[in-house]
């Protein structure tokens, strides 16, 4: 018996032996149709790549990371971020990958066809990704509204609101900046608890998230795609902005300290155990593991080198979450200077050039003594004004906070709409800018949801026939619920039913969904054979480090990482949320109450349904098939399946100098038609799924544990040279040549 690394190395000379040996006069057609062929599978493979840079680069890294990491203290979550990233999410994203293009089949088939019993993960990948969808779409309906908003002149942000019957508490606009006011008044209208406003819809975001799910319709019904050059548009634009705002950024005061405070990591933080959860969760939320989008992208792409591409994708992600993390923090600077008795002095100077100007009167015009006093002393003398007075005042100050700010200012998820629309506001011809970036949010947004609906239709309408023959009624149906179902996030306290959506419940299911996929490629289905059969299917072995990272890193690290997340949940004492306090002008900490974290419960337990489900769904259709005997019936009722005769081979005469794309279209079909006979049927099999091209490594997936499992299963550890063969330098025939290939070589054995 030889290794598989014996093998590799024998096949290297046979395929340059088979390179030599091509035909020096090619016709015409050939040549056409060769270098046709080789066009589009790079072009497939491109656009492969920038769906999946662009899904990456979606909402997770403009909006999630910047946020998670001011609340984490800077430095310690980008640094638990990038440990995690390189340990978790590169070979998690590669086996999703692989995974994709080893079986070409969506992500509900692809585990019925590997694990049956754990066919259920698929379903609950499509649960999650309804969630994901919804209150992704109350972040592109956030970044529709300021959108509207960007067509003013002057931007509305950059004044308090003007508001009727001016009262005391209208003061509040100047005990914060107008971004953050404009934030929580105007675009969200929010209100102090979440268990206050939940049943009061805002109109403003009623209707855009129906603009939204109604954009996604059409797009879903027309079946639009967004070309090659769009898809690079949309990649692109945001860093080209990004960009421009840092370094419009770098001109601000307070710069060097706030960019100090996000490359500052205190090693301490590293004993929070919230700091690993929410640094974990993300990382699977950005990259989109578990939600079954890779698969789905994997099984249509070209191309097989998949540790680049999952590379490639892992640093854009962290790139462009480092870029917008920048120029948040710099802005929070920026805020943070320009608080308290500096806002008070450029409040002050405002005012008396208004009044040089002629536009306010005299009257509003300040002591001369307010500087020397305490800040909170120009608030009372802003309330002593007449009514008139007040109203013009509070609307001509600049938006500077009276209080003084601190560096954990704005912990809340609107932390990066605040900052950007500041800094947009700082450029010559501020609405283009805002128009502009507002623009590309939208894109990208409806990018990212029509991505994650996709991963919802396509494997639907594979799985149920109903939504085969009349594909537009499951767009339409889930368009419909998904809009119904976000209308909870329209209401006043709709920003923190989303907070306990992305911070305690997705996270959770996605830890839970990629931690059954981890297990059952490398401990049920085993990692080592899974090299094999990839060896069997690209030529060339898989990278070896992924395969030990899944066994020996990733498998325990999930486990450790739900553990964490539990106890967070159940155990955890102080479990808040990032509300707003209108009286006091700035945000606080409200604890969840035990009926609001048992709706947690409800939905990951909802959502994780069909995993525990699935088998006994399994176990009641086999009961047609087997009947309640002997073990010794059972074994032998399975073990028909698997033949015992030799392998039968082709000849390695009929070698051919391309591999063409009816050679791949006839292999694929090969493969397809290999996993779909293995069992009874597709939803019910007793085999794990074993290529066309590998009987000689035959394992028996029964439900029995893995001892008596791996006791009653065979298999060779190599493959004769004599059937050594890879899919690019050969062709399979027909049986017969493989019988005569047998009866020639009757001294060859097959393993089984």
């Amino acid at each position: 018996m030889e290794s598989l690394e014996e093998l590799s190395e024998d096949e290297a000379p046979k395929e340059h032996q088979v390179s030599s040996t091509l035909p020096w006069k090619l016709n015409t057609k050939e040549i056409r149709a060769t270098k046709t062929h080789n066009y589009f599978t790079q072009t497939k493979r491109t656009e492969n790549i920038l769906v999946q840079v662009a899904f990456s680069v979606g909402l997770s890294s403009i909006w999630r990371f910047p946020y998670l990491c001011h609340r984490n203290g800077g430095g310690s979550f980008i640094l638990m971020h990038f440990f995690m990233l390189l340990l978790f999410g590169i070979p998690l994203l590669y086996m999703e990958m692989i995974m994709g293009k080893w079986l070409r089949v969506d992500n509900i088939r692809v585990w019925k066809q590997l694990t049956p019993w754990l066919g259920g993960i698929g379903y609950a990948s499509i649960l999650v990704c309804i969630m994901v969808s919804l209150y992704n779409s109350i972040i592109t309906t956030w970044s529709l509204s300021y959108l509207g908003n960007s067509f003013h002149h002057p931007l509305p942000w950059d004044q308090c609101t003007l508001v009727k019957n001016i009262t005391v508490s209208d003061l509040s606009c100047l005990g914060t900046v107008s971004h953050q006011y404009f934030w929580y008044h105007t675009t969200l209208s929010a209100s102090n608890h979440i268990e206050e406003g939940v049943k009061a819809l805002v109109l403003n975001l009623s209707l855009g998230i129906f603009a939204v799910w109604f954009l996604v319709f059409l797009i879903m019904m027309t079946g639009l795609k967004m070309s090659t050059q769009m898809l690079v548009f949309s990649v692109f634009l945001p860093y080209i902005l990004l960009l421009c705002f840092l370094i419009r950024g770098l001109f601000l005061e307070g710069v060097t300290t706030s960019l100090r405070r996000m490359v500052t990591t205190e090693l301490s933080a590293w004993a929070s155990l919230d700091l690993w959860r929410q640094a974990g969760g993300h990382v699977l939320y950005s990259l989109g593991l578990g939600m079954g989008t890779i698969i789905l992208f994997s099984c249509k792409a070209g191309g097989d080198n998949y540790v680049q591409v999952a590379s490639l994708v892992a640093l854009v992600n962290l790139v462009t979450s480092l870029l917008a993390t920048s120029v948040i923090f710099i802005v929070l600077g920026f805020w943070t200077t320009t608080s308290g008795h500096a806002c008070v002095e450029q409040s002050v100077s405002k005012l008396m050039k208004l009044i040089d100007k002629g536009v306010l009167p005299q009257d509003a015009k300040p002591p001369e003594d307010i500087l020397l006093l305490p800040t909170m002393d120009y608030l009372d003398w802003i309330n002593n004004l007449p009514g008139y007075l007040q109203h013009q005042v509070i609307h001509f100050s600049p938006s500077c906070s009276i209080k003084a700010q601190k560096e954990k200012f704005m912990e809340g998820p609107g932390l990066a709409f605040a900052a950007f629309s500041q800094v947009v506001s700082l450029f010559p011809g501020a609405s283009f800018w805002a128009i502009l970036f507002f623009i590309a949010l939208l894109i990208i947004g409806l990018n990212n949801l029509i991505n994650i609906l996709e991963g919802i239709v396509f494997p639907l309408q594979n799985s149920i026939s109903v939504f085969k023959n009349y594909p537009r009624m499951l767009s339409a149906i889930i368009c419909l619920g998904g809009f119904l179902g976000s209308l909870v996030f329209t209401s006043q306290a709709g920003s923190y039913v989303m907070s306990l959506f992305d911070d305690h419940l997705v996270p959770l299911t996605l830890v839970v969904i990629v931690a059954f996929q981890n297990m059952a490629l490398t401990w049920i289905y085993g990692a080592r054979r899974l090299r094999e059969e990839m060896f069997r299917e690209l030529g060339r072995p898989l990278w070896p480090f992924c395969t030990f990272l899944w066994c020996y890193v990733t498998m325990p690290g999930l486990l450790a990482l739900l553990t964490i997340c539990l106890m967070h949940l159940y155990q955890g004492a102080h479990l808040y949320y990032t509300a707003w306090n209108s009286s006091g002008s700035q945000e606080v900490k409200q604890p969840y109450l035990h009926r609001t974290l048992g709706w947690v419960t409800f939905f990951s337990t909802l959502t994780l349904l069909p995993i525990p489900v699935h088998p006994f769904h399994h176990w009641w259709s086999l009961q047609d098939y087997t009947a309640p005997g002997s073990f010794e019936k059972l074994l032998s009722k399975k073990t028909t399946f698997v033949s015992p005769k030799p392998l039968k081979w082709p000849k390695q005469h009929s070698v051919k100098s391309s591999f063409t794309p009816q050679d791949r279209n006839r292999e694929t079909s090969s493969r397809e038609l290999s996993l779909s006979t293995r069992g009874w049927n597709q939803d019910s099999q007793w085999l794990s799924p074993i290529s066309s091209r590998s009987e000689s490594s035959s394992w028996f997936s029964l439900p029995l544990p893995a001892s008596l499992t791996s006791a009653l299963s065979t298999r060779s550890v190599s493959t004769p040279a004599s059937r050594r063969v890879t899919p690019a330098s050969t062709t399979i025939d027909n049986t017969q040549q493989g019988q005569e290939d047998h009866e020639k070589n009757p001294h060859k054995k097959s393993v089984q």
